[in-house]
């Protein structure tokens, strides 16, 4: 559409030129003032379309930008790099068109490219998970430099504009002088030249609209719904100062997240989730109140505005929402249930958008991890996030200094012989500040971001250091450590294994990947593949907790096992209740029958050593044995013969 509107343009242009030159001859001056006229119009109108194109393209690229703050890995990242390019090349146009503000318009081309590594450096920030820093380069860098670049190109647009409205009036008085002797021409040109205007002013507010639209959905998209919420702050806090005026309802914000949609996009291509994707836009729309404002955030993310005296009707609207989400959705004859997960925030005052949002999507996320479909923000809650972000801060520095985080070693003993059969390895962070920290307090933050991959290579790089340190002492002692889902998963983690393996020369059979049920059911598939792959190298694979997750016998039996560890809470009383002596009885039984070593772990007693021992379990693990220890402990007691490997 924009195109044609610039080809009406250039139509309109042509149109008028050819008149003005079978101006009578009589007219030879006036026809030639008009044609100069004309030119400069015309030359005004690239200017004018150069700028709105730019224009619209900068818009564009800093809602992909703000976009991705959202959802780092969704398709606006994807788009990003093009229209970025795109947004380049318009400027590059706009200068070169532009003869009478070269220096200008060489700035602005200069800005925009050095805008580069910063949106660079931005994307590397959301790729390692730091919100923070990515927000602080987005606000203090890359928004401050689009504003100015989009406020230049503003107003050089209605400069241009100015100059093209005074050539018109220039061009009528020059055509009334010339009525005398060429009416007709006059008329044509004149209405060529009001065709010309409003094509202009029409080219310009599609722009606008675009620029303020969801391309997939036709919804409204941030930018236009961050303009919305901050039109009804601003009325709020006037009614604030103003009390005697009608309110209009406080400003009520509810971010919706598709529940399970990145599966869909996974399972059934980027078309079916494009498909999908406008479908719910207009559940979204035909859910709620005809004033209520719906958008899309980006990625599979929507917002909805309310306007309400009695913020509670929130909870009306989200229980509408997920109630109407409660039928399927049919695309090609595909039928995908989806569910959705809401948060609320109700502005407070002096709260900005990106506050007010912020808190909506914090609502929003909790509700997604508890599975309560609905949640509105409380306060009190950006007290634990704050904590949370200040103790991942604190992990990330902890990652990057690798003195802060060490192992200790936990011996698992042969139950017949009594002697080592293997150590596991723990971590252990001792805060610089704080000092210990429990791996209950931390480890859980890791494994919810991808610091978890470089928290996994350290552990496992230390881990193996200290196999190679007993190997070359005499003593070949496998070291086990635990892995997380999110690692388990990753397609790269099998190579870097094997490449750990290489560096530090220790044989596949020294390392035992430990890994819970709920790892291996989370993504079967994904799962069983890496554990085969791990298995080629030779490292032993051992199933931790079980007996607490959901495994069935069928994928028991398919996992490439050597190992099944269980749980504490079966062992601990089984010496004194005979339901769990027959849990744990059966559970021997089942990992001998499938040719599996069986671990006890948590065992704090005599009586639970000697009951594991009566029916058959193999290795044993626990604080009457022995308790986590430093590396230079196990040593000492291999060096003094005060334990033996078996």
């Amino acid at each position: 559409m924009m195109a044609a509107a610039r080809g009406a343009s250039r139509w309109l242009v042509g149109l008028l030129a050819v008149v003005l030159a079978g101006m009578s001859g009589y007219a030879v001056f006036g026809s030639w003032r008009q044609a100069v006229i004309v030119s400069e119009l015309a030359e005004d109108s690239a200017n004018t379309d150069a700028y709105q194109q730019t224009a619209y393209l900068v818009s564009w690229e800093l809602a992909l930008i703000q976009a991705t703050m959202r959802e780092p890995d969704g398709e606006e990242r994807h788009q990003l790099p093009g229209v970025h390019r795109q947004a380049q090349v318009a400027m590059e146009h706009m200068a070169s068109v532009d003869t009478e503000d070269r220096e200008l318009t060489a700035g602005i081309v200069q800005a925009h490219r050095d805008l580069k590594p910063h949106i660079t450096a931005y994307l590397d920030l959301l790729d390692e998970r730091d919100l923070a820093g990515a927000e602080s380069r987005l606000e203090d860098a890359i928004e401050p430099v689009t504003t100015r670049i989009m406020a230049t190109v503003l107003a050089e647009q209605r400069h241009h504009l100015t100059d093209h409205t005074e050539k018109q009036s220039d061009g009528q008085d020059e055509s009334q002088r010339q009525l005398w002797g060429n009416g007709l021409a006059f008329a044509v040109s004149l209405i060529v030249l009001v065709g010309l205007i409003r094509s202009s002013r029409a080219h310009r507010r599609q722009v606008e609209t675009m620029a303020a639209t969801d391309p997939l959905t036709g919804l409204p998209n941030r930018t236009a719904f961050a303009a919305r919420t901050g039109r009804a702050l601003a009325e709020d806090a006037s009614h604030r100062r103003r009390p005697h005026r009608p309110r209009p309802g406080r400003a009520t914000v509810l971010v919706v997240n598709l529940d399970g949609f990145r599966d869909v996009n996974d399972q059934l291509g980027h078309r079916i989730g494009d498909l999908l994707l406008i479908h719910v836009g207009r559940r979204l729309k035909d859910s709620v109140r005809g004033q209520d404002f719906v958008a899309r955030l980006g990625g599979d993310e929507f917002a909805i505005l309310l306007r309400d005296a009695e913020p509670d009707i929130g909870e009306t609207i989200a229980t509408r929402l997920t109630d109407a989400f409660e039928e399927p959705f049919v695309i090609d004859d595909i039928t995908v249930d989806l569910e959705v997960s809401v948060g609320a925030a109700t502005a407070g005052p002096g709260e900005d958008v990106p506050t007010v949002l912020r808190h909506a999507d914090t609502a929003m996320t909790a509700a997604k991890q508890q599975r309560l479909g609905f949640r509105r923000f409380a306060a009190g809650r950006t007290e634990d996030s704050n904590a949370r972000l200040t103790l991942l801060g604190d992990l990330r520095r902890a990652l990057d200094t690798g003195d802060e985080i060490t192992l200790h070693y936990q011996p698992k003993i042969d139950i017949s012989s009594g002697t080592l059969a293997g150590v596991e390895a723990l971590a252990r962070w001792r805060h610089p500040v704080k000092g210990p920290i429990s791996p209950g307090d931390f480890i859980p933050v890791l494994e919810a971001t991808t610091l978890i991959h470089r928290f996994t290579h350290q552990v496992l790089t230390q881990a193996l250091t200290q196999a190679r340190v007993w190997l070359d002492l005499g003593h070949r002692i496998p070291v086990a450590v635990n892995i997380s889902t999110r690692s388990l998963l990753d397609p790269g983690f099998p190579a870097r294994v094997a490449a750990l393996l290489r560096q530090t020369g220790v044989p596949g059979d020294q390392l035992g990947i430990e890994v819970t049920e709920y790892s291996i059911m989370s993504d079967p598939n994904t799962a069983i593949e890496a554990l085969h792959r791990l298995r080629r190298l030779g490292v032993k694979v051992s199933v931790d907790d079980y007996g607490t997750g959901y495994s069935s016998m069928t994928y028991l039996r398919l996992l490439p096992l050597d190992e099944l560890k269980i749980d504490r809470s079966f062992v601990q009383d089984m010496s004194t209740d005979r339901g769990n002596r027959a849990l744990v009885a059966s559970t021997v039984e089942l990992g001998h029958n499938l040719g599996l070593t069986v671990v006890a772990e948590g065992i704090e007693d005599a009586p639970t050593l000697a009951a594991l021992r009566e029916i058959g379990c193999d290795l044993a693990q626990g604080f009457h044995l022995a308790r986590p220890m430093p590396a230079d402990a196990i040593t000492h007691r291999l060096r003094h013969a005060l334990i033996a490997v078996a």
